[in-house]
């Protein structure tokens, strides 16, 4: 009789108690450190930028609607196409191509790629003044139509995720996703990213740490990657085979139910 099928399940079982037993509180616990980290540097607002393939949303408002509306394009959903107008709801998006510009109306092609929110939307109001009469003072609101991110791996809801505003941190992110499950290792998150030269970028970020607040990477720029790896018991459990499971799950039970009789019995 070949003993080594009967005593490998017993030994991979051992194995994975003892992953089991390094998973200990402080590797799931967030910010451990929180106590002593120094957050008087943190005093910036983030402003999400601009990049290529971006959507927006432009709106010029001014307190004559009719100075307005060549700027204003609305879609119809007819076979005219759009039609002007200050007050629209379903204004028309730009996509930045990858020269960075966008083809507005009357101005023709812009620059904004690498802008913030308001820089652009100051920009916007430099250009249109000229159009406007001296007692018009365009509005002009910009708004970024697909700012979303995805996460990836180990948490409880993976996918995208979309910011109904143009901030997002990497903390928000995972608390859309339902948080990471306990299988995910909290210490070496890893983030991908396209600057706005069209190359990826990675970096680790530790969420054990509280400086992870303090990181240049702490808020998130559109369409970026989270992706969060499982650790050494989820990688222990599956190098473990559908048999050997089934194995474990048998000698499990056994275990179980002896336990049962003996506080019976005692």
């Amino acid at each position: 009789m070949n003993m080594k099928k009967y005593i490998l399940p017993f030994v991979l079982l051992a194995a994975v108690f003892s992953f089991e037993s390094c998973i200990s509180y402080k590797n799931l616990s967030y910010f451990q450190n929180i106590e002593t980290t120094d957050f008087s540097q943190v005093k910036h607002y983030y402003d999400a930028r601009i990049m290529v393939k971006d959507l927006l949303t432009i709106n010029v408002s001014t307190t004559d609607p009719e100075a307005g509306r060549p700027f204003n394009l609305q879609y119809t959903g007819s076979n005219t196409g759009y039609s002007g107008g200050s007050n629209n709801v379903n204004l028309r998006t730009f996509l930045v191509n990858n020269d960075g510009e966008i083809n507005f109306p009357v101005l023709g092609k812009v620059k904004v790629a690498g802008l913030t929110i308001d820089e652009c939307q100051e920009k916007f109001q430099d250009l249109i003044k000229p159009y406007m009469s001296e007692i018009e003072h365009p509005i002009v609101t910009v708004r970024l139509s697909n700012f979303h991110v995805t996460v990836l791996g180990e948490v409880n809801n993976p996918g995208p995720k979309n910011a109904e505003k143009e901030k997002l941190s990497i903390i928000d992110a995972i608390a859309l996703s339902g948080d990471m499950t306990v299988y995910g290792e909290r210490e070496k998150v890893l983030l991908i990213r396209e600057n706005s030269d069209g190359q990826k970028e990675w970096h680790r970020l530790n969420f054990c740490d509280a400086n992870i607040m303090n990181s240049p990477y702490y808020y998130l720029q559109q369409n970026d990657i989270v992706y969060v790896e499982p650790n050494k018991l989820k990688k222990a459990q599956s190098s473990v085979g559908r048999s050997t499971n089934i194995w474990l799950s048998i000698v499990t039970s056994f275990i179980s139910a002896g336990a049962l009789i003996y506080s019976i019995v005692k």
